[in-house]
């Protein structure tokens, strides 16, 4: 048997997953937060996204549903722990939502359905998100999406100089996902 850590690496490679750096906060400074995130003059969008996650034992498996424009289907590997970790990930695109998510359903289990109100600012190689989740609360993302041949640590680098930008206290940093803190919320 193969040790995880190897297993995690050929797994990766098999399915060619994307990486980034990202950390998730709680936004006790959020009018503040939002004023120094337009200062950074990056792009802003605003959207409202829908994710059911479903039961996965190898990572975290959700379909992401748009107000408007295609859904997307995305696998997750991350740990859970606060401050800059790794994320590898891979995305695949929608067009029939309503019937994936009955068949996910069906076949591995739901886990969760996270709703949320989403501000997206793209800063260089980084997307800040301003979310407002339904049931918890305001909450601030920063990811880093990795270039090729870029470091980790390189990308935590980048993270934890976003976290100053935004006044991110260490003391506001999140270990879980959404649909974590969902299920503990019950």
């Amino acid at each position: 048997r193969l040790p995880r850590f190897i297993f995690d690496l050929i797994w990766d490679r098999f399915l060619e997953m994307a990486s980034n750096v990202e950390i998730k906060a709680r936004a006790n400074a959020r009018a503040r937060q939002l004023r120094l995130a337009r200062l950074m003059r990056g792009k802003e969008i605003r959207l409202r996204q829908e994710d059911t996650f479903f039961r996965c034992p190898s990572g975290r498996l959700k379909l992401r549903e748009f107000s408007r424009g295609p859904a997307q289907l995305i696998f997750y590997r991350r740990a859970n722990q606060a401050g800059p970790k790794v994320s590898r990930y891979q995305i695949a695109r929608v067009d029939s939502p309503a019937k994936l998510k009955a068949l996910l359903a069906g076949a591995l289990g739901k886990a969760g359905v996270v709703r949320k109100k989403r501000t997206v600012f793209l800063v260089g190689q980084s997307r800040i998100h301003f979310d407002d989740v339904e049931r918890l609360g305001r909450f601030i993302e920063i990811e880093v999406v990795l270039k090729p041949r870029q470091t980790p640590a390189q990308g935590r680098g980048i993270a934890h100089e976003l976290m100053a930008r935004l006044t991110i206290k260490k003391a506001d940093l999140l270990k879980t996902a959404y649909a974590d803190l969902l299920c503990t919320a019950k």
